[in-house]
């Protein structure tokens, strides 16, 4: 089979190490060379297919660490499929996820592994990893998290919410962490304490405080400090680093910079909900608050500021999305009269990269930033770079052309999530992705979706790049 040879000529590429005007050269998947734009190099390249960038960004395409699609929650699933959601990410300039496993109690790693293969298998857009979930730590469990490491699924989630389904408790905890400082592993930690956020459902509802906006009230702010805070000091009788996933309050944040103002392997990701929503959207009325029901929740928009700040001293590394949509009709309506059963998620991965185009606008982070909370820094982190998450010679060709001046507004009408709301419904943002190259394939086309279902390969993942 010949060689097929695409130049990307004329944009300016960002990556988390620098803008530099320069061509782009992908051959059979990869990214073959780069050479200054107008260079002599550049000009005796020769390509089957040009594509004129000039006035666009050329950047990596987004890897989004944190999703969970067809994810079981409360008697349901999140509503999209690996088909619908790869697809929508790729929409989203986004070209690697990495979606979370689940074990389910009374079962092994492998059994809940195997499953997630079979349900992303043939069906992804764009390449994709996994996460463990796991929810039943014994001498089994432990064994198994070794295969998995060496099976290049090497993060592992635990869960000081959710008693009953997901909750380990410090034993628990404790154990898996001492068995990833010795396999390498990351354990990434759910920081809430729900055993007292349980204790403050229950007393709520007795008071007849039904409405969504209670599920932000009872998830105390506190609450998620103070698992933040045992999270770490249990990472460090163990010698395990920790990644504490969806941080969403300031005193949680501060918790996190106190570690890593000790030196010590302590990680932070945020979500863009926590950004650019806030109490507030929980209150809306009519039970329009549950559309934006998810754990941790929503905080008052205080917290905003410290987020942002959090990004730009770098305790806070990662911007996932969560992704864990539920619609409106027939799912999140299941807690109409009692807010404790509305399922827990957003629909996020489609949004997260225009969103955070339009916080370099505000001034909030700077282009580079931009790449490497939403490409370099993930990919590092769980194990993937420079495969992905930066426009090197070598890397994987999963690049995006960013029209950094065209004009959007979010809305439930033109996304491609399988979601019949957006939680960003009328935000009007400069930003949008127009072409994305998927290892050098074509899946976005100038805004038109030339992928196809199947194409989306599963990564083998090393361990974390940051230890």
């Amino acid at each position: 089979m010949s060689s097929t040879r695409t130049l990307i000529r004329g944009g300016l590429m960002i990556t988390a190490a620098e803008e530099t005007h320069a061509d782009v050269l992908i051959e059979d998947g990869r990214i073959a060379a780069l050479a200054a734009h107008g260079s002599d190099a550049a000009g005796a390249w020769t390509a089957d297919r040009i594509v004129d960038a000039t006035g666009k960004y050329v950047i990596p395409g987004g890897v989004d660490g944190h999703t969970h699609m067809e994810m079981p929650f409360g008697g349901t699933f999140s509503s999209d499929t690996f088909e619908t959601g790869t697809r929508a990410a790729a929409w989203g300039g986004t070209t690697t996820i990495v979606d979370f496993a689940v074990q389910s109690q009374g079962h092994s790693l492998r059994a809940g592994l195997d499953a997630w293969y079979a349900k992303a298998d043939g069906k992804c857009a764009i390449d994709y990893g996994f996460h463990m979930i796991v929810s039943d730590v014994h001498d089994g469990t432990l064994k198994e998290m070794d295969s998995l490491v060496s099976e290049g699924v090497s993060s592992f989630k635990l869960f000081m919410a959710y008693p009953g389904v997901f909750y380990s408790d410090d034993g628990r905890i404790l154990r898996a962490m001492q068995r990833a400082s010795g396999n390498g592993g990351l354990i990434m930690m759910h920081a809430e304490n729900g055993i007292a956020i349980d204790v403050l459902v229950e007393q709520a509802l007795a008071r007849g405080e039904t409405d969504p906006r209670y599920h932000g009230e009872v998830r105390k702010v506190l609450l998620e400090a103070e698992a933040t805070h045992r999270a770490i000091q249990l990472a460090r009788v163990a010698g395990a680093p920790l990644y504490v996933v969806h941080v969403s309050a300031e005193e949680a944040l501060a918790e996190l910079a106190a570690a890593r103002d000790k030196d010590l392997p302590v990680f932070g990701e945020t979500c863009p909900q926590y950004l650019f929503l806030s109490t507030d959207n929980l209150a809306e009325p009519d039970f329009q608050g549950a559309k934006y029901v998810c754990s941790t929740p929503l905080r008052p928009k205080k917290h905003q500021e410290a987020l942002w700040r959090g990004l730009r001293t770098n305790d806070l590394q990662v911007v996932s999305t969560d992704h864990c949509p539920f619609c409106f009709t027939g799912q999140k309506e299941l807690g109409r009269g009692d807010f404790s059963r509305i399922p827990n998620g957003l629909p996020g991965v489609e949004n997260r990269m225009d969103l955070l185009h339009q916080a370099v606008l505000d001034g909030h982070i700077s282009r580079r930033r931009w790449i490497e909370i939403a490409c370099a820094s993930p990919a590092r982190m769980f194990g993937l770079y420079p495969q992905k998450g930066t426009i090197a010679p070598g890397a994987d060709a999963d690049i995006v052309l960013y029209d950094p001046r065209a004009e959007q507004v979010i809305s439930a009408e033109t996304h491609h999530m399988n979601v019949d709301y957006s939680v960003y419904e009328g935000r009007r943002i400069t930003g949008r992705v127009d072409t994305v190259f998927s290892r050098g394939k074509i899946v976005i086309d100038e805004r038109r979706y030339t992928g196809r279902t199947g194409h989306g390969a599963f990564v083998p993942r090393s361990t974390c790049q940051y230890l």
